[in-house]
């Protein structure tokens, strides 16, 4: 028998929750908003998998972030008082939404016995112009060249990822609208 426990929040403030591949809890929200603005809601305890990385101010806007045993330069352009070292934050997560679906989409091609020559991810977005810029949407295009390759293995292979694998898109979906379409290349 699946456990429930108890939680609260308010109006404003900015709450996402969502399953993904490690199991995390599912909210199933048990009541409306009250006059107060507070509402009650329920959710299923799960397994949790923990993970962590470290962050380390280097100088200027310079950062350095050790991820899977590699490091990582995150800077600001020359503009902003950074020497142009890294990639910025913000459009390494686009980085990190299209590199999470790609495997996804990779490794269930090629157990469809899918061989691929060419595949890229293409992702697309837009944003606030005021702080904190966040993105409103993201738009992925898939290109792909392969041998075997139909229509209905490619739209299963994306489906999977977006719907069940792609832990990414599954953080970003609840405050981030996200599409996608695809090319199969010649």
């Amino acid at each position: 028998m699946a456990k429930y426990r108890l939680g609260f929040g308010m109006t404003g403030f900015s709450a996402r929750y969502g399953v993904d591949r490690f199991h995390h809890a599912r909210v199933k929200y048990k009541s409306l908003l009250n006059k107060f603005g507070i509402f009650a809601f329920y959710y299923k305890i799960g397994k949790y998998m923990k993970s962590s990385v470290n962050v380390e101010w280097q100088k200027n806007m310079h950062f350095v972030s050790l991820v899977n045993g590699i490091s990582i330069n995150l800077d600001a352009d020359e503009a902003s008082g950074g020497e142009n070292i890294g990639p910025r934050p913000k459009p390494l997560l686009l980085a990190t939404l299209g590199g999470c679906t790609g495997m996804d989409i990779v490794s269930i091609l090629k157990k469809m016995q899918v061989e691929i020559e060419f595949f890229n991810v293409k992702v697309e977005s837009e944003s606030l112009d005021e702080h904190p810029k966040r993105y409103t949407s993201m738009h992925l295009i898939y290109e792909v060249k392969a041998k075997n390759l139909t229509v209905e293995k490619l739209e299963k292979a994306i489906n999977l990822s977006m719907e069940k694998y792609c832990s990414v898109k599954a953080t970003l979906a609840p405050a981030v609208t996200i599409t996608s379409e695809y090319k199969i290349l010649e």
